[in-house]
């Protein structure tokens, strides 16, 4: 087994999911996901895509994510719109409470400590 991983989702199946209804404050949003990495320690990583939506955040983990396209605004509770789209990073850590809305399909690459 390599000591590397790419990010490569070709026969990788994904997984489907949506916000929990409650969540959700427009549109009706669905992911996919491609988990690619579950690493000891609650480390994880793979890409991630959403349809259009906007719904409710709540982070206890920290993620690192990379955009690959599409575009989506996330707004911490009481701070600015942050618009991403393709090549934008950003860091979520522990505590973060906001929304994300996703305004074209977005898909990311993430990596995730638990």
């Amino acid at each position: 087994m390599a000591n590397y991983l790419t990010f490569d989702i070709n026969g990788v199946e994904p997984e489907f999911g949506a916000p929990d209804a409650d969540r959700v404050l427009a549109g009706e949003p669905e992911f996919k996901t491609w988990n690619l990495e579950e690493a000891d320690g609650g480390v994880y990583s793979g890409i991630w895509e959403a349809s259009p939506g906007k719904w409710r955040i709540v982070y206890d983990e920290w993620e690192y994510f990379s955009v690959l396209s599409g575009y989506s605004i996330v707004t911490e509770d009481g701070g600015d719109a942050v618009h991403l789209q393709a090549g934008d990073r950003m860091i979520l850590r522990p505590g973060f409470k906001g929304t994300w809305e996703v305004v074209e399909t977005t898909r990311k690459d993430y990596v995730i400590r638990l």
